[in-house]
């Protein structure tokens, strides 16, 4: 009877444990706006989360971390599924310099280092929250160009950031598989407002 009633406690506390231990590496999109100045769509959100003890050890030891910025620019259609005007990419790494002391995020248009877009930024920080301030502020990221005779139509924009695993050297790929400390990803959606609307 003893064993069976700790046996439900430890379930019970287990159960009551997982949700807050999951909660606690969440991902959280704050401020999503999209706006239209002129004929360009701009982007600006803000992320907030925390990284976890794992994630920052393995800064330390010299492992970037990448993180995907992802905007759709969708035509809301009654008739149909919504049609897909526009797409960008921004992928950012973060990686601890142990000489120097310093923390580096590099900024490229799309992942591999693509700067077709003309994208290419490279900023040094004496703290990793500065760095990870600059990795969770997004501010008038340019989603696309639309012209005056696409004006009347109804757009909004999906935004997702997230923690790319695929960047990772192979063992680590393999050990954040199933491990909620290294799933750090967030998602949004808001309408497309025009100049005046503001």
């Amino acid at each position: 009877m003893l064993e069976r009633l700790l046996r439900s406690l430890r379930l019970a506390f287990w159960l009551l444990a997982m949700p807050l231990a999951q909660a606690q590496n969440a991902a959280d999109l704050q401020q999503l706006r999209a706006d239209r100045v002129g004929g360009d769509v701009l982007v600006s959100a803000s992320v907030v989360f925390e990284l976890p003890a794992v994630v920052e050890d393995a800064l330390l030891k010299g492992i970037p971390l990448f993180f995907m910025l992802e905007a759709d620019l969708l035509q809301e259609r009654w008739y149909w599924s919504d049609k897909r005007v526009a797409g960008v990419q921004r992928q950012l790494r973060v990686a601890y310099q142990p000489l120097t002391r310093r923390w580096r995020v590099n900024a490229t248009a799309a992942p591999g280092g693509d700067s077709s877009q003309g994208l290419a930024l490279s900023q040094n920080f004496d703290t990793l929250a500065e760095a990870l301030a600059t990795v969770k502020q997004i501010s008038r990221w340019k989603l696309a160009e639309l012209g005056e005779s696409e004006a009347s139509a109804k757009y909004r924009v999906e935004f997702r950031f997230r923690l790319d695993l695929g960047q990772l050297p192979r063992p680590f790929q393999i050990g954040a598989i199933g491990q909620s400390e290294w799933d750090i990803q967030a998602s949004g959606r808001a309408p497309l407002r025009s100049e005046a609307g503001k």
